[in-house]
C-alpha cells in the first residue's frame, strides 16, 4: 500500500514512518555529515609545522594557509575550480601552482577519487595521462577510522600518498614524494557557515599573465639572453 505523509500522521509508528519517507525520498544523510573544520600541520624528521585551517563543506573545501596570510583558497570539485581569493585587495585569481595544499586536500568521492584528484591537477597544469597515474593501495585505521588509500605518481615531484576518511569523503592525511606527512588535526565534525565558502561581493578577477604581459610590452622589460 502506498504510503504519503496524511497516512503517517495518524500511525501510531510515526517516528519509523517518517524514517521510511526519508529513505524513500533518498535523503543525502551521509553528504550531510560532510562538514568539518581542522588544522592542517606537516610532519617531517620530529618537527611539526602549522599549515594553517581547513574548512569542507560537501563538495567545497576552505584553507587559510599560514604561508598566505592576506587572502584564503577556495576550492569546488563540483565545477571543477580552485582560486585564491584577497578580500582587502579586492581580488581573486586561479590558485593554479600558489599552493600545493589546493592539489592534495580536496573533496573527493571515496568510490572513485582519482577523478577529483586529476581535475583539479589539471587546473593547476596540463595533466600528462602517460606520467599521471592514480591507484587504490589498500586501506588503513588512522586515528580509528577507516581509510582507503591512493598513491598518486606524478612528475616534477608532484606526487603523494592520500589516506582517504570513507565517512568524510575527504583526504585527512598526505605523505608527499619527499616524505612530509601533512594531516588534518583537531577535526570537529559541526556545521560549517555557508558564507565561508562563497565568493566575496564585488571582487574582481586578476590574472597574472596580462601583468606580465603589459610589463613585457613596456620599456622596463630587458629581454633574457638567449641559451647556448
Amino acid at each position: 500500500m502506498k504510503r504519503n505523509a496524511k497516512t503517517c500522521s495518524r500511525d501510531r509508528r510515526a517516528a519509523g514512518c517518517l524514517l521510511a519517507v526519508a529513505i524513500l525520498a533518498d535523503v543525502p544523510t551521509a553528504a550531510m555529515a560532510q562538514q568539518f573544520s581542522a588544522e592542517l600541520v606537516a610532519r617531517k624528521d620530529e618537527t611539526t609545522t602549522s599549515l594553517g585551517t581547513l574548512r569542507v563543506s560537501q563538495q567545497k573545501a576552505r584553507i587559510e594557509a599560514r604561508a598566505l596570510p592576506d587572502g584564503f583558497f577556495l576550492i569546488d570539485t563540483a565545477k571543477p575550480a580552485a582560486y585564491f581569493v584577497r578580500p582587502a585587495a579586492g581580488v581573486f585569481m586561479d590558485a593554479r601552482q600558489s599552493s600545493p595544499l589546493t592539489r592534495m586536500f580536496v573533496p573527493v568521492d571515496p568510490s572513485d577519487p582519482c577523478r577529483q584528484w586529476q581535475a583539479i591537477a589539471q587546473l593547476s597544469a596540463p595533466v600528462d595521462l602517460a606520467t599521471w597515474h592514480c591507484q587504490r593501495d589498500g586501506a588503513e585505521a588512522l586515528a580509528g577510522r577507516d581509510t582507503d588509500v591512493y598513491r598518486i605518481t606524478a612528475p616534477s615531484g608532484s606526487g603523494f600518498v592520500g589516506w582517504i576518511d570513507r565517512e568524510r569523503s575527504f583526504p585527512v592525511q598526505v605523505r608527499t614524494a619527499d616524505g612530509t606527512v601533512i594531516a588534518a588535526v583537531h577535526i570537529r565534525d559541526e556545521p560549517q557557515p555557508a558564507q565561508s565558502f562563497e565568493m566575496p561581493a564585488g571582487l574582481r578577477k586578476f590574472d597574472p599573465q596580462v601583468l606580465i604581459r603589459r610589463i613585457q610590452q613596456s620599456d622596463v622589460w630587458v629581454e633574457p639572453p638567449a641559451s647556448q
